[in-house]
């Protein structure tokens, strides 16, 4: 049987996203489900996603509730239906901002906070310590560059939706800022 592009390209976004996933924080698994998703013009029910990936009924359930918590697909029971159906959240800015949010409270909230713990546990000592909290203080200034402009983006108003629609603009375009 001859594969449609779309099919071939379905198939080619759900393994590029199996790929990719793992590096923004999401599990391959639910990565592969959002990367269908994405490919899909109607919500659609755990069993038909499991189908469609070969993947068990559990797993589909698991990477759902996985994409629920990061705010990327949503869960909608139809008027008279018993069962759940998942569409992607398609607003990119919206995806955007909800992936950073993630990644911010669960990696640099904590790295600052633990910088700024052992910066205050090294301030008194002398020798080798001195290095390492140099060393130390370098990163928190960065990540803290990175924390003020993520809080920026989040916060939205112009710098942040300016930024992320010249971004979306170029993405569309071809062209790479």
């Amino acid at each position: 049987m001859a594969t449609s592009s779309l099919d071939r390209v379905r198939a080619e976004v759900v393994m590029l996203w199996d790929r990719l996933g793992p590096l923004w924080g999401i599990s391959p698994a639910a990565a592969r489900v959002h990367g269908w998703l994405l490919t899909q013009t109607e919500p659609q029910e755990a069993e038909e996603i499991a189908d469609g990936l070969q993947m068990s009924r559990g797993a589909v359930s698991m990477a759902c509730a996985e994409l629920g918590e990061w705010g990327v697909i949503i869960a909608e029971r139809p008027a008279g239906l018993r069962r759940v159906r998942f569409k992607p959240v398609t607003d990119l800015e919206a995806v955007i901002r909800q992936v950073v949010e993630a990644r911010k409270r669960r990696e640099w909230d904590p790295l600052l906070t633990n910088l700024d713990k052992w910066l205050e546990d090294l301030k008194d000592d002398r020798g080798d310590a001195v290095d390492i909290r140099s060393r130390l203080e370098r990163l928190r200034g960065l990540i803290g560059i990175v924390d003020r402009a993520a809080m920026k983006f989040l916060k939205g108003g112009v710098l942040g939706t300016i930024g992320l629609r010249a971004l979306v603009r170029s993405s569309r375009s071809g062209r790479h800022l």
